[in-house]
């Protein structure tokens, strides 16, 4: 059968081969979730063994789906390859095949048995640590010391990071040398090829506060503890219910299996035919379950992190996280299960009834670490210097550094470094394409009051009653410049006509000639709120 590649899937081969030309050592490929993955690796097999045809090919990953999925996708390319499969869950141990498949699990202390091998390829390469040990290293070690350093090893991965670690190719140990190929999410979804993601804001909060924090992780058991709360879980679940009226696939991620448990009576409480899947779920048990939601016969699955690399059902059309995390490449894994079409790209997609997926944050993760499509992971590795980290003032705009508690320049406090997480479902975007609406919030009360800051120039901190709540905004009205230029639209727009104040101190005398906005708009920026519109 003559494949046709998608044009991001034949450069992704035609760059491997161009840094292996040019360069020692072992490559990555980096193709996000839903990007077919399984292709790539099918025709790249296809390539090798049409210009080498005794080249010897072993694809290892960790889970039997992937396995069974990158060896299907390859019969389906060669009817004929000699392709076997070396993985106990799917009960097959061919040692002999040209092209083998294997389970980690089933291969990491067999390398002496397969022994020939002229290219690894792994497929969730981000599983692999850069330390000297665990299944994979083994298993790769094992096989240069039998067929020597020549060996190529390719790894395939949607998140070429480790949360402890940072990128794949970087640090002392790092199994990698660099990055091949990398085809952005945001370029899948604008070319068609993945569905788009959306969020909603809603009310339910958790409290992670006091969770600790172990290699990269919050604790689990003491996460779980947090967040476990039947009322929290109830208010979480009505609005899981309420925006998924009109999808037809849920999965929701808990923070253990009790609170897994709770989830899954909340939904099944109300109606909703649901079930969990674990890591430790019996694989008939856990195929069973997935066939069925696959077939519709479910609308819900529940669980800790078992859904997420190797599940592919592409109907998935909302995920609720209620599982704070703070691996970077874990959200996207978690996020890539509603990515893929319901059909060849978005247009057959939308005719069969997906035209996105709804991601409800309720546990802060958005809030932590931004669009999906535009993560930035910190080379841990690395202490070279470089710029000092810094941030924005959202009030004046001001650059100011990243440890500063107030802007120098207008006193805007920002707020204090903590580790609890405002895990309410977030309205922050999950895309950088997509558009947060504010929030309009009535105001009850304006105060006023000056706001110094120490070798600062001060400023008009105005204070809005909204209910229980309260914003704050700072005019820098004594400042110079842009702040001061800011300030003048904002006094002139309350008091028209009326000469503007050119100190705080004169301003405080004159706020009661104010007009008071009854309502102001306030949106999510970064890990804080700001004050984006006022209706008078």
């Amino acid at each position: 059968m003559k494949l046709n590649l998608r044009p991001y899937q034949q450069k992704a081969i035609d760059d491997l081969y161009g840094w292996m030309g040019d360069n020692d050592g072992n490559p990555l490929v980096v193709i996000p979730t839903g990007g077919g993955k399984s292709l790539v690796i099918a025709k790249l097999v296809e390539d090798i063994l049409t210009q080498w045809p005794t080249e010897r090919i072993i694809i290892i990953t960790h889970v039997k789906e992937l396995v069974s999925q990158n060896y299907q996708e390859l019969l389906g390319l060669m009817p004929h390859c000699p392709a076997g499969i070396y993985s106990a869950g799917l009960r097959s141990r061919d040692k002999t095949s040209q092209v083998l498949f294997c389970s980690i699990q089933s291969v990491h202390k067999k390398a002496y048995e397969l022994q020939k091998c002229d290219l690894i390829l792994v497929d969730e390469a981000h599983l692999i640590p850069n330390k000297e040990s665990g299944m994979y290293r083994k298993f790769i070690s094992d096989m240069k010391a039998i067929n020597g350093q020549h060996l190529r090893v390719v790894g395939l991965t949607a998140t070429p990071f480790r949360m402890n670690t940072g990128m794949l190719h970087t640090g002392d140990n790092a199994l990698f040398d660099g990055i091949a190929h990398e085809t952005p999410m945001l370029e899948l979804i604008e070319a068609g090829y993945l569905c788009p993601l959306i969020s909603k804001a809603t009310a339910t909060r958790l409290d992670v506060t006091g969770v600790g924090t172990r290699d990269g992780e919050f604790i689990a058991g003491q996460l779980e503890a947090a967040v476990d709360h039947d009322e929290i879980t109830a208010a979480a679940v009505n609005e899981v219910v309420q925006f998924g009226q009109d999808r037809r696939s849920w999965l929701l991620f808990g923070a253990g299996k009790k609170h897994c448990g709770h989830i899954l009576d909340a939904l099944r409480e109300r109606g909703v035919a649901a079930e969990a899947v674990f890591g430790d779920t019996p694989d008939t048990e856990r195929d069973a379950i997935i066939e069925r939601f696959r077939h519709g016969k479910l609308r819900a699955l529940v669980s800790i992190n078992a859904l997420t690399t190797g599940f592919n059902v592409k109907s998935v059309d909302l995920i609720a996280l209620l599982r704070p995390t703070k691996s970077a490449g874990l959200y996207i894994q978690i996020c890539g299960r509603g990515t893929r079409c319901l059909g060849a790209d978005i247009h057959e997609s939308i005719r069969n009834g997906k035209s996105d997926c709804l991601v409800l944050d309720f546990a802060g993760v958005v809030s932590r670490f931004g669009p999906v499509d535009q993560i930035k992971v910190v080379d841990r590795k690395k202490g070279d210097g470089g710029e000092a980290p810094t941030k924005e003032c959202p009030q004046c705009e001001s650059i100011c550094h990243a440890s500063a508690r107030e802007c120098a320049d207008c006193g805007f406090v920002f707020p204090e470094p903590t580790i609890k997480i405002e895990a309410r479902s977030s309205a922050l975007p999950i895309l950088s394409t997509e558009r947060v609406d504010p929030n309009w919030l009535r105001v009850d009360k304006v105060f006023y009051r000056r706001h110094d800051k120490a070798g600062g120039t001060p400023s008009l901190c105005v204070v809005y009653q909204c209910g229980m709540v309260q914003h704050k905004e700072y005019v820098c009205i004594q400042h110079a410049g842009f702040p001061r230029q800011k300030a003048c639209t904002w006094w002139s727009r309350r008091a028209p006509g009326q000469p503007i104040p050119a100190n705080v101190d004169e301003a405080l005398e004159r706020v009661s000639a104010l007009a008071v906005p009854a309502e102001i708009a306030v949106r999510p920026v970064g890990k804080y709120v700001e004050i984006s519109g006022h209706r008078f």
